[in-house]
């Protein structure tokens, strides 16, 4: 796992900037912080912070150069088929035994076409000083993070975006449409970022810069993927064995190992293999708790952890703990992540980072196998329809009756959010569900829903496969469209983030190429029936876990932030979304967002979810626009 970072020169002038290089390396030394890496020449200059994992001697220190050819090689990552493509090219001059460095045979051999034979979680930067051109790319589901910026006839390229912020002349301005899907949906659609000038490759891609213009290849489309018939036993026999063989790929690290576990069945299930898998290594979990017994989930990851032997570590994040993991994650990342679950997860890897080098975690799970309660909620939803007028409304004035709960994820919310978009169209109903719930007057921006799926913008449209979901299969057009969006876009630069910011490599088997290929390929009926979510995923994991576990409801890893807002971090929330305040910035409509706290503070609704982002937003754009 690393850092990387570079500029390249692809007009005849030479680099304007080269030493700009070095605060590059400074901004990402979080990512790598056991050694430092770099190649120049007055064309092209690219660094590496590198954190050990896989061979840990000075060997294996990059960039990776070819001797002779001029081609360099920088990437963030692990390369799960890296030992298959060292035996392949036996006669490479290999310097190392890192999981990294056999990306280069592979390159000279095949081209940057060959990078779609990697198996892991990548973002690589390729210098062809041969055709001066420089080559881009990322794994399948995006797990690790590369952003570029074009200035002029230079194109620089870093791991965060905070690197790139160190352009002499890179504007700051912000991306309207960016931010108008992050007020929908709480996050930004790749290929955006909230800087207009800066860019993501995308995931699944590999792109090509050089002076006669850009291409971008896409490797990997989920959607091409159809589903198949399987026997009930054959698929559950695969699924093991590809899980099986994710987690075994995936422990290999010259580091000590962990899980991230919150007692839910898909971390302990990847607990279970990871001890079968470790051969008699230690095997480390973590979890993190709060003092609300509606969102601790010490209690159940203890029992997963007692029952497997491994050894556990629990985290505490009081008020105190979340409030400074709020000013690290805005302060040290140039992004506003606005799901709250990243501040318990920094707080997690921290601890995590005094013990082990690596992590697993579930990522992934839910979007492939089915496992969140808007999947069968859409099912819910098409019956709701079909009943009398009389009776709908009817059940809508019940449900707007009962009581607001700042629990976690109570049923009364559920029941809210349900009725509000029960009768929509499935995409606009997804979003209200998975969205923000902000009205768009808040920030006085029109239909929600054309923040994601506006024609003119280049990362959303295809997300959705071009259109509404096919009706005989609906609901894996659902679980593709948060494949392609809220996992990869929210969940995994939450996780990258987080952990990267103590230097700890986390890894998805979840979305191994082979997990993920399968998934993609059971019919829908092996993942939600009626009511039960993760249906053929569960029944995989009670071949090694106790009913109590795998039936246990779904929690996730949340904060309570309905309570922070009305208790610790009262202070800070009004001077934020102070009405002068706002009101001077211009953007956000103070009248609204007054309401909305107004409303939360008295107890009349539970409006959290709406109101994270535009704290997360305020307290970004202070520390980053530096307005």
């Amino acid at each position: 796992m690393c850092g990387i970072y570079g500029m390249v020169a692809l007009g005849e002038a030479p680099l304007r900037s080269p030493d700009a290089l070095d605060r590059m390396g400074r901004a990402l030394s979080h990512r790598g912080p056991d050694d430092r890496g770099a190649l120049t020449t007055d064309r092209a200059a690219l660094g590496v912070e590198r954190l050990r994992i896989t061979d840990l001697t000075p060997r294996a220190v990059q960039p990776f150069v070819h001797p002779g050819s001029g081609v360099w090689l920088a990437a963030n990552g692990a390369i799960y088929n890296g030992a298959a493509l060292r035996r392949r090219y036996r006669r490479y001059p290999f310097r190392s035994h890192s999981d990294i460095e056999p990306i280069l045979p592979l390159y000279l051999e095949r081209g940057a076409e060959g990078l779609s034979e990697l198996d892991g979680m990548f973002a690589l930067a390729i210098w062809d000083g041969r055709a001066e051109r420089l080559v881009l790319a990322r794994d399948r589901a995006g797990e690790k993070p590369l952003f570029y910026a074009r200035a002029g006839d230079e194109l620089w390229f870093a791991s965060e975006t905070q690197a790139l912020l160190e352009h002499p002349s890179l504007g700051r301005g912000v991306d309207a449409t960016a931010l108008r899907q992050y007020f929908t949906l709480g996050y930004i659609l790749e290929p955006r970022t909230p800087f207009a000038a800066i860019r993501r490759v995308e995931a699944g891609t590999v792109a090509t810069f050089s002076a006669g213009g850009t291409r971008v290849s896409r490797y990997w489309n989920p959607e091409a993927v159809a589903a198949e018939y399987r026997p009930l036993a054959q698929a559950e026999r695969g699924l093991e064995r590809v899980l099986e063989d994710a987690v075994a790929k995936q422990l290999q690290a010259d580091v000590p190992l962990g899980v991230f576990t919150s007692g839910g069945v898909d971390s302990a299930l990847l607990t279970a293999l990871a001890v079968e898998s470790a051969g008699g290594r230690d095997v480390h979990t973590f979890t993190v708790g709060f003092g609300e017994p509606s969102y601790d989930e010490r209690a159940p990851a203890a029992r997963v952890a007692e029952q497997l032997g491994t050894r556990h570590v629990m985290v505490t994040a009081d008020e105190a703990a979340l409030h400074e993991a709020l000013e690290t994650v805005t302060s040290r990342v140039a992004e506003p992540l606005a799901d709250p679950a990243v501040l318990p997860t920094y707080l997690l890897a921290r601890d995590a980072r005094r013990h082990v080098g690596v992590v697993l975690g579930g990522e992934g799970a839910d979007e492939l196998f089915g496992g969140y309660p808007t999947y069968p909620g859409h099912l819910l939803a098409d019956r709701f329809a079909q009943l009398p007028p009389a009776v709908q409304r009817a059940a809508a004035y019940l449900v707007a009756a009962l009581p607001t709960s700042h629990g976690k994820v109570p049923l009364e919310f559920l029941l809210k959010r349900f009725m509000a978009a029960a009768r929509l169209p499935t995409l606009e109903r997804h979003l209200r569900w998975f969205g923000t719930g902000l009205d768009p007057a808040v920030w006085g921006s029109g239909d929600a829903a054309a923040a994601v799926l506006s024609n003119g913008d280049a990362g959303a449209a295809s997300n959705w496969g071009g259109g509404p979901p096919a009706e005989q299969d609906e609901l894996r057009s659902v679980m593709l469209f948060d494949y392609r969006t809220y996992l990869r876009d929210n969940l995994l630069p939450k996780i990258d983030r987080a952990t990267m910011l103590v230097s700890l490599e986390a890894r998805a088997p979840y979305l191994d190429r082979d997990v993920t290929r399968f998934a993609l390929g059971l019919e829908t009926r092996y993942k939600v029936r009626g009511l039960a979510t993760k249906w053929l995923l569960k029944r995989v994991a009670l071949r090694r876990l106790p009913a109590a576990i795998v039936r246990r409801r779904k929690r996730g890893l949340s904060v309570p932030v309905g309570s922070w807002i009305n208790g610790g971090l009262r202070g800070e929330v009004d001077r934020l979304l102070d009405p002068e305040r706002l009101g001077a910035e211009g953007l956000l409509r103070a009248e609204h967002v007054g309401q909305l706290l107004s409303e939360h503070r008295s107890g009349r609704a539970n409006h959290a979810r709406a109101l994270w982002p535009l704290i997360v937003w305020e307290t970004w754009r202070e520390r980053w626009l530096g307005d």
